[in-house]
């Protein structure tokens, strides 16, 4: 039996499944602040961090992911507190990996854009490799079993976080955000780009955050036919579509009381996908060939749960999926009363 504790032995196995989507879910419930969106929950509330850990473990993830996300130098000068920045980066680091130890699951280390990347700028690319090396640095010291980098949408800063990662001998993941344009913000279409970082030394190459399952999926096929590595698709849980193609660019025409008229980042609400959109578009991606998954923002165990059943498996979680045959209503069930069953042509407007 391969190392439980090594991605690549995994992927080699089958597919692996890493949730993302903590910033959005945790400022859902109330533990951190949209905007400047930086994880300063894992220092505040360590054990609300801990709880979508393993709840996300529990719907079937083989990956705890160090919430690190935008804890990075820049972020924490934003905001006025760049003394937290190894202390909110250790701290994440541990929470996953005490975690990962008892559920016994495979411990990413984590790094993004970092919204300071200039292309042709050896000054900025300088500061951003500075950046990466700091936080993989202390991924290193908490025994990570690998490092993504993810959201980048510059082929240049992802070469970097690339380059920063293979100096420590780990696997790495590296995952390109392409906005509405189609392309990377350097002007080079998604296969090109995946393409470039496969052949720099990436383990597995693929696309993360800022489109749906509907506008990720065509991006997917000519990726999938590129590269001979495995490959990664953890599209937002938002219904985009090809005129608004990533969920920063959706418009809601039913409400007027937005701010700005913007439904990004915190009214977004309407167009979450459902668990079976998930499911649908999981079983697509199998069959263009992507192995590794996971879902971004607006994801929540529930839709982590359905990719894993997609995939045939069940996790823990699926011993609570639902079972309408029990319902008061739309039951089957003999143990449900006649005259509820009946209710549900007028409850409903199905026939009974």
């Amino acid at each position: 039996m391969a190392n439980e504790r090594d991605l690549i032995s995994r992927l080699n196995e089958g597919s692996v499944i890493c949730a993302e989507g903590y910033l959005f879910e945790l400022e859902r419930r109330g533990y951190l602040s949209a905007g400047a969106y930086v994880p300063e929950v894992v220092l505040d509330h360590p054990e609300v961090v801990t709880q979508l850990h393993r709840d996300f473990v529990h719907a079937g993830s083989d990956v705890v992911e160090a919430f690190t996300y935008y804890a990075h130098r820049e972020k924490l000068r934003q905001i006025g507190k760049e003394s937290l920045l190894e202390p909110m980066n250790r701290q994440a680091l541990q929470i996953a990996k005490e975690v990962a130890k008892t559920t016994n699951t495979l411990l990413a280390g984590n790094i993004c854009n970092t919204n300071t990347y200039i292309e042709g700028d050896a000054e900025s690319h300088k500061f951003v490799r500075a950046m990466y090396d700091e936080q993989i640095g202390w991924a290193i010291d908490s025994g990570v079993d690998y490092v993504i980098a993810e959201t980048i949408d510059f082929l240049g800063e992802a070469k970097i976080a690339l380059e920063a990662i293979k100096e420590t001998n780990l696997p790495a993941v590296v995952t390109l955000a392409i906005h509405r344009t189609g392309v990377t913000r350097d002007h080079y279409s998604p296969e090109k780009a995946c393409k470039q970082l496969e052949d720099a030394g990436a383990d597995v190459v693929g696309l993360n955050c800022t489109r749906g399952p509907d506008t990720m999926l065509p991006l997917l096929k000519p990726i999938c036919e590129a590269l001979t590595c495995p490959v990664a698709a953890l599209p937002v849980a938002y219904r985009t579509n090809t005129t608004e193609p990533t969920f920063q660019s959706l418009h809601d025409m039913a409400c007027h009381c937005i701010p700005d008229n913007r439904p990004f980042p915190t009214a977004l609400d309407p167009f979450t996908c459902n668990r079976y959109e998930i499911h649908e578009f999981t079983r697509a991606a199998v069959g263009l060939g992507v192995n590794y998954f996971g879902l971004c923002c607006g994801a929540a165990p529930h839709h982590v749960r359905s990719m894993a059943e997609a995939l045939g498996r069940r996790p823990p979680s699926s011993l609570y999926a639902p079972n309408m045959d029990l319902h008061s209503f739309l039951g089957t069930s003999e143990v449900i009363r006649k005259e509820d069953r009946d209710y549900k042509s007028e409850q409903f407007g199905v026939d009974p």
